[in-house]
């Protein structure tokens, strides 16, 4: 709910997500999800979906560890960044689940091999291997993560929140265009807001 009401208001012009305590986000809480399943991948699908699709960017503040729908949320923002010790594993396999409503923003950030190595073994990876396989925008030492964020929060809040927003939508439905639909519908887009 906090995070649909900072999404809807219009005096917040960025999001920064960030972990509380040592760990960024273990996943889904286990217990909730084997009572009411329905409910806990509906939250999770949802979530998921304010952060991609919102008008405002998303910087991921990655302060620690990072697990299953943790990973979701990473994939999810527009910036990414963690510290080095950061570790990040898709530990669903192993508990006898599938990383399903995670693997939507996951599959668009991640190689095909690197999804297919991390979703199918469970195995922990590392900060810099994050990076190498696009979860994440970079990695930093731990005495360099607000500087980081705060960085990149104001080279964001120097754009347009309009700009900002049509941008967002750039990233997200050009890559699922043919090439001939993407550029009128592109060319239409500047137009608008070269006019505006």
């Amino acid at each position: 709910a906090a995070l649909e009401a900072a999404m809807a208001d219009q005096d917040v012009r960025l999001i920064v997500l960030t972990g509380a305590g040592k760990v960024f986000c273990s996943g889904a809480d286990l217990k909730e999800a084997l009572t009411s399943p329905a409910v806990a991948t509906g939250l999770m699908a949802e979530i998921i979906a304010l952060l991609w699709e919102s008008g405002k960017p998303v910087i991921c503040r990655v302060n620690g560890a990072a697990r299953a729908g943790g990973i979701g949320l990473i994939a999810a923002s527009d910036i990414a960044i963690a510290v080095e010790p950061a570790s990040f594993a898709f530990s669903e396999v192993r508990i006898g689940v599938v990383p399903a409503v995670i693997s939507v923003p996951c599959l668009r950030r991640m190689p095909s091999r690197a999804a297919a190595e991390y979703f199918l073994t469970a195995e922990v990876f590392d900060a810099s291997r994050a990076v190498e396989i696009g979860l994440l925008t970079k990695s930093v030492p731990p005495s360099d993560l607000d500087a980081e964020v705060n960085g990149y929060a104001a080279m964001l809040l120097r754009g347009a929140p309009a700009a900002l927003a049509g941008t967002k939508g750039v990233l997200r439905d050009v890559p699922g265009v043919s090439v001939s639909d993407g550029l009128a519908k592109m060319a239409d887009l500047s137009g608008r807001y070269f006019g505006s």
